[in-house]
């Protein structure tokens, strides 16, 4: 079996942090305890990244709340716009933020429970 060329493998990472936080249940603190657990495992800081800030705003329930009482053009505009602005906020942390200190967060994650 061929391996998957490695923009593939980040898109669908990428994609799948995206699902998950999508998908997740509960609030956004909630999220938290499972970054920790995605960052022990190896996760990447800008996926981490892209997780909480899908988790915090694409909502599927609250989507398809938007769909029934705001209509299918405003909840698919909102939701194109957070996925974009997810991942530039994402890129924009992880460039800004020292190395050390993304290096200070996994060993910090390590340490937990």
């Amino acid at each position: 079996m061929k391996a998957l060329p490695k923009r593939y493998a980040v898109a669908f990472i990428t994609a799948l942090a995206f699902l998950l936080g999508s998908f997740a249940a509960g609030p956004l603190y909630g999220a938290f305890p499972f970054a920790a657990v995605l960052m022990k495992k190896g996760a990447s800081f800008t996926n981490i990244l892209i997780f909480i800030g899908a988790w915090s705003t694409t909502k599927i329930p609250m989507l398809l709340f938007e769909i029934t009482s705001m209509g299918a053009r405003f909840a698919i505009s909102r939701l194109a716009i957070d996925i974009v602005g997810i991942i530039v906020i994402a890129l924009a942390i992880k460039t800004a933020l020292p190395a050390r200190e993304v290096a200070r967060l996994y060993a910090e994650a390590e340490g937990l429970g």
